[in-house]
């Protein structure tokens, strides 16, 4: 029996390409990672920076990449970025890219159950 689950989000192809190119960099996959792991408000540049080891216009850079694939999102006063937190729905959606169609196409998949969902 093939496992089917609605998929919530139909991201086309090339969206989610672009998405996985900008986790394309160790730096930016840690700075994600650290967003993901402070929480729904997110945290200041300065303790992002001190946590990933990333800091100055490397940060930056990084940080306006993944803006850009709508992974992240920052918060400014002014003309200065006051903190940065992961966008996890975006997250979410690209994850689910990849697993809602876990074994759609594989016959003998009912005999492996830890890969679905329920």
């Amino acid at each position: 029996m093939k496992h089917e689950s609605p998929i919530p989000k139909d991201m086309p192809l090339e969206i989610a390409a672009s998405k996985f190119a900008a986790l394309g960099s160790e730096q930016r996959l840690s700075v994600l990672r650290a967003l993901v792991r402070s929480g729904p408000s997110g945290i200041s540049i300065g303790a992002l920076g001190a946590r990933t080891g990333v800091t100055g216009s490397t940060l930056t850079h990084h940080l306006r990449i993944l803006t850009h694939a709508g992974l992240v999102r920052q918060e400014k006063q002014g003309r200065s970025i006051i903190c940065a937190a992961a966008a996890y729905e975006e997250v979410q959606a690209l994850s689910e890219f990849l697993v809602t169609q876990c074994c759609a196409d594989c016959e003998g998949c009912s005999e492996h159950p830890e890969h679905h969902d329920g």
